[in-house]
């Protein structure tokens, strides 16, 4: 029953937090810190309770960070198939538990 209550309590918020496509749309610039702060409150919270695109957040940070040590400027064509891949992943369909279904 904790975990049941514990889940109620994170989701009673939702109004508060962005949808998965407010932050397919946003999540370079908010990890860029281009936002503004209420979009990067909103888009946190979800990210802290969806963990798929929890895990496209910290994946597109690693991506960030092994470029920025690689110091080498990136071609766009790489960049390109890095945002086509991310965009992938947000329209795959998800069954009724929201996970990925297939």
């Amino acid at each position: 029953m904790n975990g049941r209550l514990s889940w109620w309590r994170s989701m009673a918020g939702t109004k508060d937090m962005a949808s998965c496509m407010q932050v397919a749309r946003q999540l370079h610039a908010y990890l860029d810190g281009e936002i503004d702060d209420v979009t990067a409150r909103r888009i946190a919270r979800h990210l802290e309770v969806c963990r798929r695109c929890g895990l496209e957040a910290s994946t597109y940070t690693e991506i960030k960070s092994a470029l920025v040590r690689r110091g080498e400027p990136v071609p766009d064509e790489a960049l390109e198939r890095l945002r086509r891949f991310g965009e992938d992943l947000v329209d795959q369909p998800r069954d009724e538990s929201g996970d990925e279904t297939g």
